[in-house]
């Protein structure tokens, strides 16, 4: 069997299925990585210097401005056929359940229920000082263009400034998620890792976790990320063309009933 075949098999044969998204599988929805140059007036800036509290202390508008224009490219993209893909394979295997390190709430406006953030969301803010969720999210209609500081708005609560509420470098993820995640990849026996760059930890170390639990891991990527196990099958390739191309031979299958 070729490699395409040999994971449709799998996927088939699975009963509990867990996506695992990176950056790749939004990129294709117009999305910048964080790895991408910036432009406008964060053009002199290495995002991972932006993503740290300590640059929201020194500059709140610089930040805050950042990632309400992120917010408005997340608003403008759609879901693509990777993400669309996904809640329709939930429609025809056992059970799926989707792990993201994306910010972006795609994968929900696609159709997929119950998906775990390991690294927080730009939907909604939370507090700088209690941590807690604004009371309401911020108005879209208010978003900035490219370039725009703007002050962060204030807490209700405690008065302190909002922030993002999303996983900064230096901070641990969630509690919740991340136990969340571990306990879906330990029971699974198939982890579809898609889009992920394979660096970013602990995140990054999931589908070894599904190896060591005796699940099989089907890598999709633009580049081989795979660790060349006996049950890793990499497929190279965009995961909008090569999720509904597994959808397609799934829904072939179920309707020769095999």
């Amino acid at each position: 069997m070729t490699i395409i075949e040999q994971a449709v098999d799998v996927l088939q044969k699975a009963t509990k299925v867990v996506f695992f998204t990176g950056a790749g599988i939004s990129a294709e929805s117009g999305i910048p990585t964080y790895r991408e140059k910036l432009s406008g007036i964060w053009a002199g800036y290495d995002p991972r210097d932006l993503e740290t509290a300590k640059a929201f202390r020194e500059n709140p508008p610089l930040i805050w401005g950042w990632y309400l224009w992120r917010r408005l490219r997340v608003a403008q993209a759609e879901p693509n056929a990777a993400h669309l893909a996904i809640p329709h394979m939930a429609n025809l295997l056992r059970h799926v359940s989707v792990i993201t390190q994306n910010i972006d709430d795609l994968h929900e406006r696609a159709g997929s229920l119950n998906v775990v953030h390991l690294h927080g969301s730009l939907v909604m803010p939370k507090c700088f000082a209690c941590h807690r969720p604004a009371v309401v999210p911020p108005d879209q209609s208010t978003l900035p263009v490219e370039g725009a500081l703007v002050e962060p708005p204030r807490c209700k609560r405690c008065n302190g400034k909002m922030r993002p509420a999303v996983i900064w470098y230096g901070e641990d993820l969630p509690t919740q998620a991340w136990k969340a995640a571990v306990q879906l990849v330990k029971d699974c026996d198939l982890l579809i890792s898609v889009g992920t760059s394979g660096i970013v930890m602990p995140a990054a170390g999931l589908p070894d976790l599904a190896l060591e639990s005796g699940a099989s891991v089907i890598h999709v990527n633009k580049t081989d990320v795979a660790m060349g196990e006996n049950r890793e099958f990499m497929l190279i390739g965009a995961a909008a063309e090569i999720l509904p191309m597994l959808l397609e031979r799934i829904e072939a299958g179920k309707t020769r009933g095999t």
